[in-house]
């Protein structure tokens, strides 16, 4: 096995780089007004969480939005692997790649990488390519919630990185995901990290006239998180480009919806949506969801 360790490459720009200040910003997130308002503790929740969606800006931004999907899985039963699905920001490597050996570090510690699911994962349309991951931020964010949940539990990852979001790469991706969890003893939860509207000045998506940027960028996404609550992975990709929706991590969330119901999940929950206009008023905002699926 790898004993290549990928280190952290948005520390200190979405997230503090030093461990203290991280662990305080990580509680801030979960206490925050705008959070689910307390630290996950288990024994509360029945649910069988197999995915989440997961926003993945800085966290300044999006983290007290983030905490809500971290505190539904903390309240439940945590897993063995998560299978972290991230949008391409960066455009390097395969349109579909996995990294399968090694492990990522960040301020809080080093997460490894499930190298014999990844190597399940990793055939047909999902290639190994550990370039994608280089200076990918999308996968990197939901490490840190990850471990501060966990309690000193174990847990490994496998990171997957889609460049091509389309229906039929989403489908295969969440086929091959569903025919890989289903062969495992130990639990796995599917996270899709995604961001929704990029709405105004800084982006090519502007409100019409007399509407706020935030309002623009809720009514655009409520159009996405309807079909996600739907279970509809088809539903929410027509939806996204018919409406010009720039949800950049669309096809994750697809791709996720698709292995959630093959693996038997039944329901959709919004636990929170919020923008980064709430953080930052201006000209221009990014819409966040957390949603579970079990």
């Amino acid at each position: 096995m790898s004993n290549t360790i990928r280190k952290p490459v948005v520390a200190g720009q979405f997230y503090e780089s030093d461990k203290e200040d991280l662990r305080r910003t990580l509680e801030n997130c979960f206490l925050d007004l705008r959070g689910p308002g307390e630290i996950p503790k288990k024994s509360k929740g029945n649910k069988k969480i197999l995915g989440l969606v997961v926003p993945h800006a800085g966290f300044i931004y999006s983290g007290a939005i983030a905490a809500h999907s971290y505190h539904m899985l903390g309240i439940n039963e945590f897993a063995d692997t998560f299978i972290i699905l991230g949008p391409n920001h960066t455009g390097m490597g395969s349109g579909v790649s996995a990294m399968i050996e090694g492990s990522w570090e960040t301020p809080l510690g080093v997460v490894p990488i499930n190298n014999t699911i990844g190597k399940n994962l990793a055939k047909e349309i999902i290639d190994v390519d550990p370039s994608s991951h280089s200076y990918e931020h999308s996968i990197e964010v939901q490490l840190p919630f990850l471990q501060y949940i966990a309690n000193n539990k174990d847990f490994s990852f496998v990171p997957i990185c889609m460049g091509m979001q389309d229906i039929d790469t989403s489908k295969e991706v969440g086929e091959i995901l569903a025919e890989t969890i289903k062969n495992q003893d130990k639990k796995v939860v599917i996270i899709a990290s995604s961001d929704f509207s990029h709405a105004g000045f800084n982006y090519s998506s502007m409100p019409p006239e007399n509407m706020r940027v935030d309002e623009y960028a809720e009514k655009q996404d409520l159009l996405a998180i309807d079909q996600i609550l739907k279970m509809n992975p088809k539903g929410l990709i027509e939806k996204v480009q018919e409406n010009h929706i720039t949800m950049c991590g669309y096809g994750p969330v697809a791709a996720m919806l698709t292995a959630t119901k093959k693996l038997g999940a039944k329901n959709a929950e919004l636990l929170k949506y919020g923008t980064s206009y709430e953080v930052h008023p201006g000209t221009s905002c990014v819409g966040y969801g957390a949603i579970a699926i079990y």
